[in-house]
């Protein structure tokens, strides 16, 4: 059974920076792409970024030059390192692994608060 675990979320200032982490368990076949979505309040569910195993990263528009997303294959875990952060941010950010048969797993979550 795959689970995914995500932490480092928290509450900061505007301009301020946020590691995300998120832990995969199960076999590695479930962990062919990874990535990270959020939702703010009374918003759908949106693309952050995500990465596939061996290949380059995605990211959505207002990502690109402020959040990097990493991997590290071993530990089957996914790292977002979000910079410049702006109260638009807020969210709930939601961890997701593809496997290779194009089955998605969800993590449960982990709240970001921007202050401005």
């Amino acid at each position: 059974q795959v689970q995914l675990v995500e932490s480092g979320g928290g509450l900061v200032q505007a301009g301020g920076s946020l590691r995300l982490s998120c832990a995969g368990s199960g076999s590695f076949l479930s962990f062919y792409r990874m990535g990270w979505y959020r939702q703010a309040p009374g918003k759908q569910r949106e693309l952050v970024a995500t990465i596939p195993r061996g290949g380059n990263p995605n990211y959505a528009d207002y990502a690109k030059g402020r959040f990097t997303i990493s991997r590290d294959n071993a530990k089957n875990t996914v790292y977002l390192q979000m910079n410049s952060l702006k109260p638009e941010d807020t969210a709930v950010y939601y961890c997701t692994s593809r496997d290779f048969n194009s089955r998605d797993y969800w993590g449960q979550g982990t709240q970001v608060t921007v202050s401005s």
